[in-house]
């Protein structure tokens, strides 16, 4: 019998997990990723729920405890580093829940699939051409190939949601044509280095719209900017140089530490920078093409994005399997069941953000009141829940052949 063909674009957290369970399910499997390597930004992640039986099942738990952070909570001072209001992390921390470095997230389950599928790093999709039977792919660099199906799991800015389904805004294209809505709000992560400091608080410091903190990591220290603002004009995601001027002049006369960080960021050659967006789909698929994680249904920052991909990509893979030669029913399965845990996560965004970077200096105060003067565990509890909420999948949704293979 010929083995199906899978192309998946991206190599961040769902495509790696996805070619790991396709090629258990005896598929050949393809990774494309447009990065010459693994990217080593990015801030720190959550595996929680169901995401959690996914990494067990995949032999991945050690090392993803190993890599963990280990923060004890998240601190927020004024501008000369005095503690004002702290939320106390643990005391909520679910069992099994593992906070790590998106980077090291992304290494591990590279490493788990590498064996099992074909990596093409420094390369991506570059014309997308289906038909009744399979879909022909031209790439950037290397010789077009024939497959069975094609995944996008490229993320917010997916090269494969604008071949398949339209531009980012919905404009052109296929008649499902994506929608990527800015929320407002833009990110920024670099690492500092210096000595492992995982086991520390996050130490973070709010002006009105804008937060500058310091995350503890294995690694070293990383530095976290987040600020309100419209969607820039001409922003381009690729764009490193554009970035450090965005933030120097977002942050420009903000006090505490943030001289120094954004200082480091001006040379630092490993920036994070990009805007806070949900992507809303009316179908996450299109014929012999579908999409994965925040290609199809990005949650923002505040919604648990790489627990969703991890699950997401083991249902997918549970349901290609099941459907020897009707792809369309596997993706509506997948869609349908995928589409319960990430909707709920879509709706929080303006609880999560006005914690954490409250836009007035009332809702900073009242803020830093709320943790100094509620029961420590009852205010940990409510902003825990409100911020991280963790996708349980129902059991059935964690098919038990995929553990016994």
């Amino acid at each position: 019998m010929n083995e199906r063909t899978v192309l998946i674009s991206g190599a961040g957290v769902g495509g790696p997990t996805l070619a790991y369970w396709l090629a258990r399910y005896g598929f050949r499997v393809t990774v494309v990723e447009r990065a010459r390597g693994l990217r080593s930004s990015g801030n720190p992640v959550d595996v929680r729920g169901s995401a959690v039986d996914v990494a067990e099942r995949m032999g991945i738990t050690s090392r993803l405890r190993e890599a963990a952070t280990g923060t004890t909570g998240l601190s927020f001072v004024d501008g000369s580093g005095r503690r004002v209001g702290r939320m106390d992390m643990r005391a909520v921390q679910r069992r099994g829940e593992i906070e790590l470095p998106r980077g090291d997230l992304a290494s591990i389950l590279y490493e788990a699939g590498r064996d099992h599928a074909e990596f093409l790093f420094g390369d991506s999709i570059a014309t997308l051409d289906q038909d009744g039977h399979g879909v022909e792919v031209t790439f950037e660099r290397s010789a077009p190939r024939r497959f069975d199906l094609v995944i996008g799991a490229d993320g917010l800015h997916s090269t494969t949601r604008r071949l398949a389904f339209g531009t980012e805004d919905g404009t052109e294209g296929g008649t499902e044509g994506g929608l990527v809505r800015h929320m407002g709000l833009y990110v920024a992560t670099a690492p500092l280095g210096g000595e492992a400091g995982a086991g520390r608080d996050v130490l973070m410091h709010n002006t009105p719209g804008r937060a500058v903190a310091v995350s503890p990591t294995p690694s070293g220290d990383l530095a976290f900017f987040l600020y309100r603002s419209p969607a820039e004009p001409g922003f381009d995601h690729r764009d490193t140089e554009q970035h450090k001027r965005l933030l120097t002049e977002a942050f420009a006369g903000v006090s505490w530490r943030a001289p120094e960080l954004l200082e480091r960021v001006r040379a630092a050659g490993d920036l994070y920078f990009d805007s806070v967006s949900q992507v809303r789909l009316p179908r996450w698929w299109n014929g012999r093409v579908a999409l994965l994680g925040d290609a199809a249904s990005c949650v923002s920052l505040f919604g648990d994005g790489s627990t969703l991909a991890m699950a997401g990509a083991f249902t997918l893979a549970g349901e290609l399997a099941s459907t020897a030669d009707d792809p369309q029913a596997a993706f509506r399965r997948y869609e349908a069941a995928h589409r319960r845990l990430v909707d709920p996560r879509q709706r929080n965004i303006g609880q999560a953000s006005a914690l954490i970077v409250p836009a007035t200096r009332a809702g900073i105060l009242a803020r830093n009141l709320a943790t100094r003067l509620w029961p420590a565990v009852a205010v940990t509890a409510r902003l825990w829940r409100t911020l991280s909420r963790p996708p349980s999948a129902p059991r059935e949704l964690l098919p038990t052949k995929v553990g016994d293979a």
